[in-house]
Parts: C-alpha cells; structure tokens; sequence
C-alpha cells in the first residue's frame, strides 16, 4: 500500500511539472509579437542582438519566474494557513497581511519615497506594513501560554478590515495620479522591471518551500486536533508559531513585489487537497506547484484578453477564482 501511494505522489508531481512547462511555453510564446514554440529553443541559444531574444529574455522570462515564484508562495501559504487552523476557507490574506502591504504602498505613494528612492520603495513600504500587521496579530495573541487558533483568525480579520478602510481614507484624499497609481498596485501585477526583487521572490518562495517541509509531520499531526496532536508530542504552540512566520513571510513577500492577487491561495490549495490528498507530504509540492502554473496561466490570460491593452492579474484571478469556487459549492466538493 505504501508502494502505491509513492507511485501515485510520482505521478502527481510528474503530471504537474508537466503542466508547468506547458504552461510557461505558453507563456513565452503568447504576446503582442508572437513567437512560435518550435522556435523557442533556437531563440534560446542564439545570438543576443535578436528581437526574439531580447523579448523573451528581457519580457516574457523574468515574468514567468515571477509567476511561478508568487503562485507557488501563496499557494504554499494558504497550504500551511488551512492545515494550521483546519479551515478550507482560510487563505494568506485572512490573517490582513495584505490589507498592511496595502496601507504601507499607499502612505508610500501620498508622501511620495518613491520619487526619492526608485521603484524599490513600492516593495519596501509594501513589506513593512505587512510585517507590522504580522507583529501586531501574533502579539495580541501571544500573551497567553496556548495560542488560539480562532482568535488569531479573528484579529487577523479585524485588522484587515481597519487597514482597508485606511486605505479608502487615504485614496479619498489622493491626488488623481497618486490614485491611479495606488489602484493599479492594489489590483496586483508580475510587471516587475525589478531583476533583484524577481530573484529575491523566488529564492525566498523556494527556501519558504523547503523550510515548510520541516513540519509536514506536524501538520499532519494537527488535521487530527491540537489536544491530539500534543499526545503525539507536537508542541502545538511551537509549530504554530513557526507555521505563522513562514506563511506570513511567503504572503508579505508576494504582495510587496506583485500587489494584491487573491484567490491563488484559497483555491489552488483546496483543490490540490482533493486531488492529491490531505497528506502534507505531497500536498505542499503539489500546491507549490499548481499555483505557480494558475498564476502563469491568468498571466496570458490578462495579457492577451483585451490586447493590446493588459489586464492586472489579480482581476484574473479574482474572476477565475471565484466561478471556480461558487462552481465547487455548488457540486458540494468544498468541505466547510
């Protein structure tokens, strides 16, 4: 039996690194010049003083990596969120860390540190109000000795809803550029001209994948309840603690560099639960994966639908996310 399970996680892997590859020739082949896929390996090893070259290596590539990179983190966020608080419905954005990323791009943008220190202070101020939300949720909720699932839940919703009508406190009284400016961002975009902050994403959604992997066991153990878990000798207290960081560091990280783009972690994860079963082993590859290939694909979605003009992705997203979700409902697949 455990012979089959392993064969059935080889495949599952296999079938979505399959996909992932399609996905992203689909991606490099898709656009306003297009470029043929049998094409695409010559392009790849010749000269740089191509056209081809200069736009699949200056354009197209650098927003590939930058998909699969803020796919795969909030994918593998909303993994760890959901088996965190045994929750379905949980995704990186429950706990306002992206309602924090929100407010610090805004104050950024009406005081202007962006004409003082580059494109690099989207992503900065983005950060700290998203780390400031995930300081201010887990200490409210650390002063007793066990922390409480639900009511770090709770505050962490609560605090979404403040920052987010922060936010609309501060668009009312924004210039009309500076509005511009702040609904484009909070929409979500891989148009990251950035090489160091694309490195940066994905580095940091890799170490954020294999890190999580030091808890697969725990989370495992948690499905089963945290009275049970703690017979089985997870210090519950603990692993939440470190679960909480890595998720909240994978979100802060994905919504400084690429703006708000939900969905990718409440849906990709639950579906992948379905498929590939509740087993954090293969669920968290499986999720990195599978959202790293959404992303990419809503991607060439927003970037052909009305072409030449470019949707932000998160709009994609948002809609594709959730016909699927409603359609899920509907069929009775979601576990509530």
């Amino acid at each position: 039996m455990q012979k089959n399970k392993i064969k059935k996680w080889v495949f599952t892997i296999i079938i979505l690194v399959i996909i992932l590859i399609v996905v992203s020739l689909l991606a490099l082949s898709t656009g306003s010049a297009g470029i043929a896929i049998q094409d695409i390996p010559g392009i790849l090893f010749s000269g740089k003083d191509s056209v081809e070259h200069s736009i699949i290596f200056g354009i197209r590539l650098p927003r590939i990596i930058l998909g699969l990179s803020i796919g795969g983190a909030l994918s593998l966020a909303g993994t760890l969120l959901q088996g965190m608080f045994r929750n379905p419905l949980v995704e990186p954005y429950t706990l306002g860390i992206s309602g924090g990323a929100s407010l610090g791009v805004c104050i950024n943008i009406l005081f202007g540190f962006y004409n003082k220190i580059g494109i690099i202070a989207y992503p900065i101020s983005g950060f700290i109000g998203a780390s400031l939300v995930i300081f201010l949720v887990y200490s409210l909720n650390s002063k007793s000795q066990h922390i409480k699932s639900n009511r770090m839940l709770l505050t962490g919703v609560m605090i979404s809803y403040v920052a987010s009508s922060l936010v609309m406190l501060l668009m009312a009284i924004a210039k009309t550029d500076d509005l511009s400016n702040i609904v484009l961002w909070i929409m979500g975009s891989l148009d990251e001209p950035g090489a160091g902050l694309i490195r940066l994403a994905f580095f940091g959604s890799i170490a954020g994948l294999i890190v999580s992997y030091f808890f697969c066991f725990d989370l495992n153990a948690l499905l089963l309840g945290e009275e049970d878990a703690s017979n089985l000798g997870v210090n519950t207290a603990r692993t939440k603690k470190y679960l909480f960081i890595i998720a909240s560091f994978l979100t802060g990280l994905s919504v400084s560099v690429a703006g708000i783009i939900m969905f990718v972690g409440l849906i990709v994860p639950h579906f992948m639960r379905m498929m590939a079963g509740h087993d954090h082993r293969i669920l968290l590859i499986s999720s990195f994966l599978a959202g790293a290939s959404f992303l990419v694909l809503c991607d060439v979605i927003a970037r052909t639908i009305i072409s030449p003009l470019e949707l932000p992705v998160g709009v994609i997203t948002g809609i594709i996310g959730g016909i699927i979700f409603i359609w899920a409902l509907a069929r009775k697949q979601v576990v509530l």
